[in-house]
């Protein structure tokens, strides 16, 4: 009987000690499957969807923009 306690008293701190560094293991293992697919689904520089501030086409400005009345400011354009 004492033996049986004895392989039980081993096997729990022997479990006591692996346990952080499993723990440990499979984190690093989960980041390492997230930065290898980050790494694969990253985009090429120079290939965004998003237009430049600098590119985008000039909107037309009414000339009666800013009046409440609606009606157009300045002379008339002939």
């Amino acid at each position: 009987m004492n033996t049986f306690l004895d392989l039980l008293v081993v096997l729990a701190v022997a479990a006591l000690l692996a346990t952080p560094a499993l723990y440990g293991a499979t984190r690093e293992h989960r980041l390492n499957r997230q930065l290898r697919t980050a790494a694969q689904n990253a985009r090429v520089p120079g290939t965004t969807k998003r237009p430049r501030p600098g590119n985008r086409p000039a909107r037309p400005v009414s000339p009666w923009a800013g009046t409440l009345s609606g009606k157009r400011l300045g002379s008339p354009r002939t």
